[in-house]
Order: structure tokens, then C-alpha cells, then sequence
């Protein structure tokens, strides 16, 4: 029966239940947590979509460039996004990525790049739509979905629509982690 127990065991450590979908332990690598002040936000990262924006956005995240930065602009009913050091919506990495447009949606959840009117300008900005945005399908790079805790998305501090959704007293991406990187002790 311990037998039985250890098996157990090593199978639940080699797959992760996301939103009733089963992932293997190999695609912790292309998995990111997000924590932000109400909890724990778990994204999927798709390089099948956007191969070279993922390995940037894990590069970036491996150098803990995410931690601290605020979700400077905020639009109810729209996106929430992050990812400039600045916080003003007009800095970054300073490596501009190549558009990798798919025919992906933008639904509830969708993790995209922001850019300027350039389509090859994208860098380290973010965002995480609120809500289906399907003006945006084609236009801009998908690289990642909300799998879990898009509810503490929701319960990000919101901009003023009149000022194009700046947020006054920003909530900050806390940590932003690589799941394989994660100690699983």
C-alpha cells in the first residue's frame, strides 16, 4: 500500500491541474506565476504562438525584471497592464521583438504584447484582457493566457477612463516567477 502512495505522489507532482486542463511537468517551463497583492496569478505561456516573445518574456522574468513594476494602465472592461520599469507607459527593456500576430482571439484572460504604432516596437509591456477584445485579434502578439487567478486581475486597482486608464497608487506585480524555477521542497 505505500508502494501504492509513493506512485500517487509521483504522479502528482508530475502534472498541475489548471482550470480543469492537465499540464505535464515539463511544461512547467512555459508556465508563469504571477503574484500580485490579492494572490497568485498562473500563466500559460504559448511559444507555439510567439516563440521568440515567450523566451524574452522568461528571459526578463528570470532577471526578476517584472518584480515591483506597477500595472500602470488599467481600463475596466478592458486590460490591465504592466510591465514598464517606468511606470509611465513609456519604458522598457530596451530590446524591441519582432510581431509574432496569430489568428488567436483576444478572449477574457489573454496575455498580449503592447506596442507603439510600429508592430516590431513591442518590448517588456504587457497585457491581460479583462474581457473578449477582438479589434485587437491579428495586431498584436499572444503569448500567453490566464489559466488561473484571473480573479485577482480583476481586483487590480482601476484607471481613469478619462486619462486613457492611468492608475493613481498603482498595484505592482509582487514577484513574477518561471514555474520550473520554482523550489518545489
Amino acid at each position: 500500500m505505500a508502494g501504492f502512495f509513493r506512485v500517487i505522489a509521483v504522479l502528482a507532482t508530475l502534472v498541475v491541474s489548471l482550470n480543469g486542463g492537465i499540464v505535464s511537468a515539463a511544461d512547467l517551463e512555459n508556465t508563469l506565476y504571477m503574484d500580485v497583492p490579492a494572490g497568485r496569478v498562473t500563466i500559460e505561456l504559448r511559444p507555439d504562438l510567439a516563440p521568440q516573445t515567450v523566451a524574452r518574456i522568461k528571459e526578463l522574468v528570470r532577471q526578476h525584471f517584472y518584480d515591483g513594476i506597477v500595472f500602470h494602465r488599467v481600463i475596466d472592461g478592458f486590460m490591465a497592464q504592466t510591465g514598464d520599469p517606468t511606470g509611465t507607459g513609456m519604458g522598457g527593456s530596451g530590446k524591441k521583438l519582432k510581431a509574432e500576430f496569430s489568428d488567436t482571439p483576444f478572449v477574457r484572460g489573454t496575455v498580449g504584447m503592447a506596442r507603439a504604432q510600429d508592430p516590431d516596437s513591442a518590448d517588456s509591456q504587457f497585457f491581460i484582457c479583462f474581457e473578449p477584445a477582438s479589434f485587437l485579434d491579428g495586431k498584436y502578439t499572444v503569448f500567453g493566457q490566464v489559466t488561473s487567478g484571473m480573479e485577482y486581475i480583476d481586483a487590480l486597482k482601476k484607471g481613469d477612463q478619462a486619462d486613457n486608464g492611468k492608475v493613481t497608487n498603482p498595484d505592482k506585480i509582487i514577484r513574477m516567477q518561471v514555474a520550473a524555477d520554482v523550489d518545489r521542497k
